[in-house]
């Protein structure tokens, strides 16, 4: 995607370590980062100067170059697997990306891990971009035949959250096929939450959604209803973090609520998940899936910039009130119309989710 007008990615290797974009400067300075250690991965996701479950995904391939560089033996590898695995517990693609490299390297002897760990994270971020792009194009059928029923006026999209491509190496997931639709000439329009605590969709989905010169307007978490009860919205899309093999849907905090006022006001709900984000060995509920807790300071303050354009942290919460700040919530498969992935538009069903995907189905049970 672009910045500045210039194609850009979220991550990207170099002799000497992984640059990024430090996502926690947006979207009041664009700033590019270089990670030259595991530790510096791990700090980075923690943080959330990387963030998304893609991206998360990449960064972690990535650091498990740079500890391999340090260190390449068996024990090397186990310990920084298991520190970046600690980093965040509800994004799948995280275990995903780290049990692939790992299992890469296992069977090669140290002196060639370097070079295989390096080619991993490659192979990891390319196959990101091929899939959100694919998930894009799938996204754009469902625009277009949504437009179709328009009278000439622009798409009214909602989103939550980030799930641009910020949130992935590029692309993004549920905002792949916005800027398929825009790049494609179709008129859109993106709702986008602000999302507290973090204000991902304020800060960063306007921001690059600025950037690709989408048309966009931003509001707070609880206009969406309203928005839709006054047939506002046309659909409504998000990205996931974890995506149960029978449907269910982990995503940022607050998707559950949006998907409740799409189901009451008869509007489309879909969910982008490209496959990293499907956890297969989960087939029962969700409650299984751990719920990250994040500092309550999150929600106790705020970052923002002042008129002079530095940076500031300002408390909103009455002091020494406890605050409880969860990171993410589960939307049930009834309420999503569609799983949108890189191999087409699945029901949010078992039995959809397996047309799709025939090869990855577990067995019966968690």
């Amino acid at each position: 995607m672009n910045v500045h007008g210039k194609p850009t990615r979220t991550i990207w290797a170099v002799d000497d370590g992984v640059e990024i974009i430090d996502q926690t400067a947006l979207p009041h300075a664009f700033v590019v980062r270089k990670l030259r250690s595991v530790e510096d991965a791990v700090r980075a996701i923690g943080t959330m100067q990387v963030r998304g479950a893609p991206l998360i995904g990449a960064t972690a391939a990535y650091g498990m170059w740079l500890a391999v560089r340090a260190d390449p033996s068996n024990g090397g590898v186990t310990a920084a697997h298991e520190a970046l695995l600690a980093t965040r517990p509800t994004a799948v693609n995280l275990r995903w990306a780290l049990d692939t490299v790992a299992a890469r390297l296992a069977p090669l002897p140290p002196a060639a891990r370097v070079a295989a760990a390096r080619a991993a994270g490659d192979e990891i971020a390319d196959e990101d971009v091929a899939m959100n792009r694919a998930i894009g194009q799938h996204t754009l059928a469902l625009f277009r035949a949504a437009a179709a029923r328009r009278t000439g006026q622009p798409l009214q999209i909602l989103t939550h959250c980030n799930a641009g491509w910020l949130a992935t190496v590029d692309h993004g997931t549920a905002l792949a096929g916005v800027y398929a639709a825009h790049d494609a000439g179709l008129a859109v329009h993106v709702w986008v939450d602000e999302t507290r605590p973090r204000n991902q969709g304020a800060a960063l989905t306007a921001w690059e959604l600025g950037q690709h010169g989408v048309p966009h307007t931003v509001i707070v978490d609880n206009a969406g209803g309203h928005l839709m009860q006054r047939g506002r919205v046309d659909l409504a899309i998000v990205g996931t973090d974890r995506t149960t093999a029978s449907g269910d849907v982990v995503n940022k905090i607050g998707t559950y609520l949006k998907a409740l006022a799409a189901r009451d006001n008869a509007i489309p709900f879909y969910v982008a998940a490209p496959s990293p984000s499907i956890d297969w060995s989960i087939t029962g509920a969700a409650d299984v899936i751990p719920i990250e807790e994040r500092d309550g300071e999150e929600v106790a303050t705020v970052v923002g910039a002042t008129a002079s354009g530095e940076g500031a942290r300002v408390r909103v919460a009455a002091p020494g009130s406890p605050v409880a700040n969860p990171g993410f919530d589960v939307t049930p498969a009834r309420l999503v119309t569609g799983i949108v992935t890189e191999r087409g538009v699945a029901l949010a069903t078992r039995e959809g989710l397996a047309q799709l995907f025939p090869e990855r189905v577990p067995p019966t049970g968690r």
